[in-house]
């Protein structure tokens, strides 16, 4: 019996995957509901590339499959969402960016390959900001992002970023779930202020090949999803060693979704006594406390401790991040692939072709990086950078000898309108505060729908655990999502349940 096309877009991925090993609908069933909810959805401009035909190709294989009585992997005949800029074979990628405009890669990225491995099955490729540089979804080539999110000002609200497509697709309920990447908070910022769950693996845990690069040393994938169990599942897909990546790390890859097992006794939460910061607003203060209590309940023990280097740790990744960037990036000159500019001489052809081809975020990133790479400032901005970086791992691994988890805010708002703080880059870059220290020391990290704010936008919790404990970071993260009992839905479904 098949449910109808509403209720069937409402369904977690645990949901999905236990209703088509019953036989209550096919994949073909679930893909073509959120064929059908992208194309009424188009308003949120989540989508870069649909790719309908392609995804019910891959969900009629996946139903061949399962009726042939084959294995089925938890992601088998799901429909996801792709940040753009994962490689996706024959397929454009863009990176939310003119100068790769036109380019389908010959080849597939390691965790979307993975994914499609898994069974899983794409819809399309989400928007994003440019390089994945930004952290409102405004930088996109193809145009900013609307959070599904909607209060009675009639403002529309910022999704964040940069996987800004990937939140809203999942929000908005045009897809089960979506692969994100974070550089410095790229899925949980979005996650919070789109009221999902994001969630950033140890760095090295999924292979970098085949992502399209903004920082080499911070980029990581990881799963954007309506449920803590479902973003365990879909790690579980995403996640394999990579010789192709000479940082993924040969580790034991545990079953993550076993590590839901509700119990926290005896657990030390630390409290870091440096993210209360001045002019925090109350409410995200008050969802903290009550963050603190909901684990204290189940039988946690939390712990203020402290990571005095913390204040440093936006200024540092704001040099790493650049320097790295413009290194990156030097690779986009129109020679090979994406936009051509042509000039009167080869160097004309290059400047004309990335003063059309990048945005102006990313040209200031890349100014950034330049400058603090260039002979006089290497060791005045790059060198100094690298030190608070090993310094801060060294408070974390140091704070980690006495707790198993850490908790604190996921980001220091809940999402702004759009036009708000975008004339301001440092405004901007300081929502990815709470963020950026889990991403410069490579830690886990996840967030948590836990509340709503005043004004009745989503907001987060955020746990960070040891490198490659990603099983505590999902125990805990479980239990943080059963108190909070998060079940509020953004306006755009119109009431849905």
């Amino acid at each position: 019996m098949t449910k109808d096309k509403k209720s069937l877009t409402n369904l977690t991925i645990t949901e999905a995957r236990d209703g088509l090993a019953k036989g209550d609908y096919s994949s073909v069933d679930l893909t073509e509901a959120h064929i059908k909810a992208i194309e009424s959805g188009r308003d949120l401009n989540a989508f870069i590339t649909e790719t309908p035909e392609l995804a019910l190709e891959r969900a009629k294989a996946s139903d061949e499959r399962r009726a042939s009585g084959e294995a089925a992997s938890g992601m088998d005949g799901i429909p996801i969402a792709v940040k753009d800029l994962f490689c996706t074979e024959d397929v454009q990628t863009t990176a939310g960016s003119h100068i790769l405009g036109g380019f389908i890669p010959p080849y597939e990225s390691t965790v979307t390959q993975n994914l499609r491995d898994a069974g899983a099955v794409m819809l399309g490729k989400t928007n994003m900001d440019e390089f994945a540089m930004g952290s409102a979804n405004i930088t996109s080539y193809h145009g900013e992002v609307k959070n599904p999110w909607e209060l009675d000002d009639g403002k529309t609200r910022v999704p964040g970023g940069s996987s800004g497509g990937s939140a809203a697709a999942v929000s908005g309920h045009l897809a089960i779930a979506a692969t994100g990447s974070d550089t410095g908070g790229s899925i949980r910022q979005p996650a919070s202020f789109t009221g999902i769950v994001g969630m950033k693996p140890t760095y090295g845990r999924c292979s970098r090949w085949g992502m399209v690069a903004f920082a080499s040393s911070l980029d990581q994938a990881g799963p954007m999803t309506r449920s803590v169990q479902d973003a365990a599942i879909m790690l579980q897909s995403m996640v394999s060693h990579d010789k192709k990546d000479s940082t993924s790390v040969d580790q034991p890859i545990p079953n993550f979704e076993a590590a839901l097992t509700g119990d926290i006794k005896g657990l030390r939460v630390g409290i870091p006594a440096e993210y209360r910061l001045d002019g925090m607003p109350g409410e995200i203060e008050t969802l903290w406390s009550q963050g603190i209590e909901w684990l204290k309940a189940a039988g946690a023990e939390p712990v203020e401790i402290s990571l005095p280097h913390t204040k440093y740790a936006l200024p540092t990744y704001y040099i790493v991040a650049p320097a790295e960037a413009s290194s990156n990036l030097a690779r986009y000159d129109g020679v090979r692939y994406g936009l051509r500019v042509e000039g009167d001489s080869l160097d004309e052809m290059y400047e004309n072709t990335r003063g059309e081809g990048f945005g102006p975020e990313v040209r200031r990133r890349i100014m950034i990086g330049t400058y603090v790479l260039s002979a006089g400032y290497y060791d005045a901005y790059y060198v100094k950078a690298m030190k608070l970086r090993t310094l801060i791992l060294q408070e974390f691994q140091k704070a980690f000898e006495s707790v198993d988890v850490m908790l604190t805010p996921t980001a220091p708002s809940a999402a702004f309108a759009l036009g708000e703080k975008m004339d301001n880059p440092v405004q901007m870059y300081l929502n990815d505060v709470f963020t950026v220290p889990a991403s410069l020391a490579g830690l886990p990290a996840i967030s948590v729908p836990a509340g709503l704010s005043d004004d009745g936008l989503p907001l987060g919790l955020h746990l960070i655990t040891k490198p490659f404990d990603e099983e505590t970071l999902f125990r805990v993260g479980g239990v943080l999502e059963e108190a909070a009992d998060f079940t509020a839905q953004p306006s755009f479904l119109g009431g849905q349940s």
